[in-house]
């Protein structure tokens, strides 16, 4: 075990918290619909990038690029060390955005089609992307 094992759950841990802090306090704000809609996001996504890795409609180079990124992820092997602070991560995030938008601007027509979540969800991650949602769900 690593020595930094202790700090990246703790780390990890602190993120999680304050996810689960946030849309706790959009309930409490009376914005039931926000805190849904934030705490599904990722889990949408999840659905999301799986359903496009599967779609024979979307272009394979689009498909293999998705399928690189969720394994460069999940791997413990980085450009940057995640240990370190702050650079270690930022390589991840933009790594992930520079995919995403190729992926997502790639297959504008197929994204609603897949979209499990709401539709103010889509629209965020559209406009992220650099992209537009052409058809809703």
């Amino acid at each position: 075990m690593s020595q930094w094992t202790p700090v990246v759950v703790a780390v990890l841990g602190a993120v999680a918290a304050l996810y689960v802090a946030l849309v706790v306090a959009l309930f409490v704000l009376g914005r039931g619909q926000d805190a849904r809609a934030i705490a599904g996001f990722v889990p949408d996504c999840i659905v999301l990038f799986s359903r496009v890795i599967r779609d024979p409609c979307v272009p394979r180079g689009r498909r293999i690029l998705l399928a690189c990124l969720v394994a460069y992820l999940a791997s413990p092997i980085d450009l940057i060390p995640d240990f370190v602070p702050v650079i270690g991560q930022l390589d991840d995030a933009l790594i992930a955005a520079f995919v995403l938008r190729r992926v997502l601007r790639g297959c504008e027509s197929q994204i609603p089609v897949h979209w499990p979540g709401p539709q103010q969800s889509l629209a965020v991650l559209m406009r992220l992307s650099g992209a537009e949602a052409s058809s809703s769900n």
